[in-house]
């Protein structure tokens, strides 16, 4: 899907872990379109022409003074895009508690942190956009990502309450749910693994991240102004039916 034409004005636009993979494609796409972005990172650098914010979304503290250094330079954010996470995968019977509860803070309560603290810019303007990033796993389920899938799929239940919550408002709030994408983490998987993955996508390839950020900056634009509460798979048809 190609880029969405940008509104008139340019918005104010964060992404979370917007400094490297799927997340550095969104942030470059909503760049291209003038917009004003911002991506938080917890380590590494700032990516040229981008606006950084150090911020750790597994950590309270860390979210509310990155969130005071937004608004100080940029003012209230227009546009979420949820995109933060970890993965700590493994075999149910030894994951242990730490390895749940920290996918689930950075993933699903990291997710719950930033959108609550947009919220409020959001219902003053009376519009926004708030765009989880999810995963066909949250539908399909992954032996050895019990804590992962979990909290994709928490992102649905989460993303449906803020779009009943927040709709009179003009605030809306969607899932997207990527599949296999080509990433450095992707790239580093043995070719028979590659292989099994790709036989099983109905297109035959993975996704690449510039795809997963045509589909999200869509939902950011006027002609998404209707859509909320919704998952949209962008998987090659991996999930289908789900």
């Amino acid at each position: 899907m190609s880029s969405a034409p940008s509104t008139s004005a340019p918005r104010t636009v964060l992404v979370t872990g917007g400094n490297r993979g799927i997340g550095l494609a969104i942030a470059s796409a909503f760049q291209r379109l003038g917009d004003t972005v911002i991506v938080t990172y917890r380590s590494g650098e700032i990516p040229t022409g981008l606006n950084g914010v150090k911020m750790d979304v597994s950590e309270s503290a860390s979210v509310e003074a990155g969130f005071k250094e937004i608004e100080e330079r940029f003012g209230s954010v227009d546009v979420l895009v949820a995109n933060a996470g970890i993965t700590r995968d493994g075999l149910v019977m030894r994951m242990s508690d730490e390895d749940f509860g920290d996918v689930l803070e950075a993933n699903l309560f990291g997710s719950f942190r930033v959108a609550k603290a947009v919220v409020r810019g959001m219902l003053k303007k009376k519009s926004g956009r708030i765009i989880f990033v999810g995963s066909v796993v949250g539908l399909l389920g992954s032996a050895g990502q019990v804590n992962y899938a979990a909290t994709k799929s928490g992102l649905v239940g989460m993303a449906r309450s803020l779009a009943r919550e927040l709709g009179s408002r003009g605030i809306t709030a969607n899932v997207v749910a990527p599949g296999f994408v080509d990433t450095d983490m992707t790239a580093v998987l043995p070719e028979d693994r590659r292989k099994a993955i790709i036989d099983a996508v109905p297109l035959q390839r993975f996704c690449s991240p510039e795809e997963v950020a045509g589909v999200i900056t869509f939902l950011a634009s006027s002609s998404a102004s209707y859509i909320t509460g919704a998952v949209i798979p962008v998987d090659g048809g991996l999930g289908m039916g789900h």
